[in-house]
């Protein structure tokens, strides 16, 4: 039933056909009624794709990183880093998204964005989860080529940190609805427990915090959805396509760099 007028819609809308109002999933379904129910999340098909791209990039991280001689083999396959970047390979602020530095760092970031992707697909729709998704990890590679320069970074959580602000900025003009004020404290805790987490050593805050910020500035401009036809929803289709554009284009570039690197290995 549709919170503003009341009238009888699906439990997949996320616009009432009636009135046009913005619906989402109910406050109590945020709370999971069972422990295990918060480790399990229910699957969805945008976070398994997600999932599947950042694993196939891994595994061929792997099997690129014994082909390529560096004492730090991950440098050559589009890991950021500052010194790379201002000489001209600025595609490692996107690539580097992609790439992990163990099974331990995929399986936790795989997890994390398993539950971030579905969540923030139900209240904005993939199109802004795309742009969310891209855009921070920009932003959060960018913060971290800048703050700690001689560092090289890689991995979703910037991603994940975005997808965390994007939530975050549901609340903001709406803070007297309850669903936004459940949402709100969710992801309070999980931005809180994150950058606990983010002191750990080897780990970038400035990545985490510019992650956060990109994905907190597509939800202040995005807002979310609303009628499939309306020119605002044609405009984000746009730039969801030009983002996954963008990514492509960066791991042209990367490829690339990788094919010369092998070439000249090769041949001497």
């Amino acid at each position: 039933m549709c919170p503003n007028c009341r009238a009888f819609i699906t439990t997949s809308d996320r616009v009432c056909p009636y009135c046009e109002a913005q619906v989402g999933p109910r406050a109590v379904d945020l709370r999971p009624n069972a422990f295990a129910a918060s480790f399990l999340p229910s699957a969805n098909l945008s976070a398994i794709i997600v999932l599947a791209i950042n694993l196939a990039f891994f595994v061929m991280q792997l099997a690129l990183s014994h082909s390529v001689t560096a004492p730090n083999p991950f440098l050559d396959v589009g890991q950021m880093y500052e010194p790379f970047v201002v000489r001209g390979q600025w595609w490692r602020l996107i690539s580097a998204g992609f790439l992990h530095g163990g099974w331990l760092h995929i399986l936790m970031n795989s997890w994390s964005l398993f539950i971030l992707v579905t969540e923030v697909e139900q209240f904005y729709g993939t199109n802004r989860l795309i742009v969310a998704y891209v855009f921070s990890t920009f932003t959060g590679f960018l913060c971290a080529s800048i703050f700690s320069p001689a560092a090289p970074v890689l991995g979703a959580s910037c991603a994940a940190f975005g997808l965390m602000g994007i939530m975050l900025a549901m609340g903001i003009g709406q803070r007297a609805d309850p669903l936004t004020q459940a949402v709100r404290q969710h992801y309070g805790q999980w931005v809180v427990f994150g950058l606990v987490m983010s002191l750990g050593g080897g780990i970038s805050m400035s990545g985490h915090i510019g992650g956060f910020i990109g994905g907190f500035i597509v939800g202040l401009i995005a807002r979310r959805p609303g009628h499939p036809t309306a020119p605002r929803e044609v405009f984000w289709k746009f730039v969801a396509a030009s983002a996954v554009v963008v990514v492509v284009i960066c791991w042209y570039f990367d490829f690339a760099h990788i094919s010369l690197l092998l070439r000249t290995a090769n041949a001497t």
